[in-house]
């Protein structure tokens, strides 16, 4: 596979480059199955997910609280703020002795083009496993971004080494 003029990787049947994703960006619901796990524990299971789509970064999934095992996380006094989507809190997994802060985020009250979003979480898959259609994702590069790459997105992705002026 080759890399197009200005680094943009073309994508093959069934796939989606980051390049074409919108910006603003863009939210949409998700046809597959999306999971997070730790250590074989489910944590998250659902058909109902949305998803975030921007130029240049893989997919952010949002789950409905409903399908997430809220008693493993406890929502942190956290904040950041995105241009788009408005303001986000964070929480922290405790599972057993495990404890991993900021592994989940949410925005409790959306900006209006992202009202959808409203009691869902997105999760980075750093030390969690999540799966989109049975397909186990691997963490956007960089732990800035919370995406989540599997074999139908092409990048270059933002957070790839190189990229933060982007």
């Amino acid at each position: 596979m080759g890399i197009e003029k200005g680094g943009r990787i073309p994508p093959g049947p069934g796939q989606e480059s980051v390049w074409d994703y919108p910006r603003p960006p863009r939210l949409e619901p998700v046809p597959e199955r999306i999971r997070v796990e730790l250590a074989g524990v489910v944590l998250a299971d659902t058909t109902r997910a949305l998803r975030v789509l921007e130029t240049s970064h893989p997919p952010v999934y949002y789950l409905p609280r409903a399908d997430v095992r809220m008693d493993h996380f406890e929502e942190t006094a956290d904040r950041s703020f995105c241009e788009w989507k408005g303001s986000a809190s964070y929480f922290t997994l405790r599972h057993g002795a495990l404890v991993v802060p900021k592994v989940a985020w949410s925005y409790p009250a959306p900006a209006p083009a992202f009202a959808a979003l409203a009691g869902h979480l997105a999760f980075y898959l750093d030390p969690l496993v999540g799966s989109v259609g049975g397909e186990r994702a691997r963490a956007q590069p960089g732990r800035f971004y919370g995406g989540w790459v599997t074999s139908k997105v092409v990048g270059p992705f933002k957070g790839e080494p190189g990229t933060m002026g982007w």
